[in-house]
């Protein structure tokens, strides 16, 4: 009799937990259902965010390596520079890394046509991007030259990350020449002193670390290559801007043309 209450209880005591587990598998059938619910859940946002919206904001600064990016900003003010600009936004040249993703965003918009320079290399970049470069939608070009268009070509100039990497030699030449080749005007989304952008990996392609200027000094800059800040274009950016809750992470500057 003892020796049979020793042998249930090496049976019991070696694996105390078994018992409630398998009580527990029995019971409660819902622990399966919710673990099962929960991977196919996990699975699908995976899936999601590789291919649906969170893709396509990863997409946005898949190139532009750093805490932020104004191309993606720029992607965000769409809707504030049609209604600060108009008419003007029916033909617009973009420059600037990841060019690909802001044509192809500006391309949906009703009555939008666009192109784009892509300051650096493509090498990596998706089918789509390469899709646009074989149309001619989108140019390779550096902007330290004369850009490859005949005077007052499009309607608006919007440049983003790009003249960060500039020094104030090539600014120079390349602000005046985003002037010339546009009829309505130039926006630029620069960074913010402090932002930090271009890790070291990435100094090769861009070929400085970016500086970020304050705005004190880019408007002393625009009077010294007699470009003029375009005071309606602020004014009704701006109040486009507060009606619609709109806070922009970069600076914004508009600029007029040459005339």
């Amino acid at each position: 009799m003892s020796r049979r209450q020793a042998s249930s209880t090496r049976r019991g005591g070696s694996f105390p937990f078994v018992g409630a587990l398998n009580s527990k598998s029995k019971s409660s059938p819902l622990l399966s259902t919710c673990l099962f619910l929960l991977g196919a859940f996990l699975l699908i946002g995976y899936a999601f965010r590789g291919s649906g919206a969170f893709g396509r904001g990863r997409e946005a600064i898949s190139h532009i390596e750093g805490d932020f990016s104004c191309t993606l900003e720029v992607q965000r003010a769409i809707p504030i520079l049609k209604k600060a600009y108009g008419d003007s936004m029916r033909k617009v040249l973009h420059v600037g890394p990841d060019t690909c993703s802001m044509v192809s965003k500006l391309l949906k918009e009703e009555e939008t046509e666009a192109w784009g320079v892509e300051p650096y290399d493509i090498e990596d970049a998706d089918g789509n991007c390469k899709n646009l470069v074989r149309k001619g939608i989108v140019r390779v070009a550096d902007i330290k030259f004369p850009l490859p268009y005949r005077a007052k070509s499009f309607s608006l100039i919007i440049v983003s990350d790009a003249l960060d990497y500039l020094s104030p030699k090539y600014l120079n030449k390349t602000l005046p020449e985003f002037a010339r080749v546009s009829a309505d005007g130039l926006v630029i989304f620069t960074g913010h002193p402090g932002q930090q952008r271009a890790k070291v990996a990435e100094l090769s392609k861009f070929g400085r670390p970016a500086k970020m200027r304050s705005s004190s000094w880019w408007a002393r800059f625009f009077v010294q290559t007699s470009l003029e800040e375009n005071e309606a274009a602020i004014k009704k950016f701006e109040q486009a801007a507060l009606k619609n809750s709109y806070k922009p992470n970069c600076q914004v500057f508009h600029l007029n043309s040459y005339h």
